[in-house]
């Protein structure tokens, strides 16, 4: 479970985050902040996962916040204001959302945070880089569905579509193969064929120009074959 604290003095701001991670299942909010004074008072004796942080609040604001803090945890900055943009980024923060932000790019951002440090299946938040339970929500039509990355077999593209095979099912997003493929972790997977790309941990044997995982034949394309030989030697 991803334990999230919003620090905003907007009402409104407070309530649109909220009813997005609503919408997230692994999202618990752990506190309501409307000033930086009140959230370092919190964080004094509780810890998050993530903050969502405004930029531009009375007394602290929120840069000025983020660098009291020793050990910060993982923080997506939510502002009006574009041109501190790239000082969040020095103070390494996740994502920079421009309100008024969609809940698509919201997801984005919370995409990134889950990437770097996994959800389980136990809802808490995995050390390091462990893929192995990592989750991730893709847009099908106008739903939302969620996939354990380590049950992905192989990505397809097909026309202006592309499908994910996983050994659960079979789902066909309207999205380019690489958009996907830029969501998931670089090591785990491997792009061998303009249309496909593999997880390769699912490979079973490798015979000329193919692939074969599980009960599919991945063809090797002519301009990704040193890929593949990258990946033999």
């Amino acid at each position: 479970m991803m334990r999230y604290l919003i620090i905003d003095d907007e009402h409104i701001a407070h309530k649109i985050i909220m009813e997005y991670c609503d919408m997230l299942p692994h999202m618990k909010l752990e506190k309501n902040c409307y000033s930086a004074l009140e959230a370092l008072e919190y964080l004094n004796s509780h810890q998050v996962d993530l903050i969502f942080l405004d930029i531009n609040m009375p007394k602290l604001k929120g840069f000025d916040f983020l660098k009291t803090l020793s050990s910060p945890p993982k923080v997506i900055v939510t502002t009006a204001y574009s041109e501190f943009a790239l000082e969040g980024y020095e103070l390494n923060v996740q994502d920079y959302l421009l309100k008024p932000f969609s809940f698509e790019r919201f997801l984005k951002a919370v995409n990134k945070v889950t990437d770097t440090e996994g959800i389980n299946t136990n809802n808490s938040i995995s050390e390091g880089n462990d893929t192995s339970s990592k989750r991730i929500f893709f847009r099908q039509n106008k739903s939302y569905i969620q996939i354990e990355v380590n049950t992905i077999l192989f990505i397809e593209a097909a026309g202006n579509y592309t499908k994910i095979v996983s050994k659960d099912e079979t789902i066909t997003l309207r999205e380019k193969i690489s958009d996907i493929l830029n969501s998931l972790p670089v090591k785990d997977f491997l792009q061998v064929h303009k249309s496909f790309a593999i997880a390769t941990k699912y490979i079973k044997r490798i015979d000329g120009n193919r692939i074969f995982i599980e009960n599919y034949t991945i063809p090797i394309g002519k301009l990704y074959k040193t890929n593949v030989n990258k990946l033999l030697s």
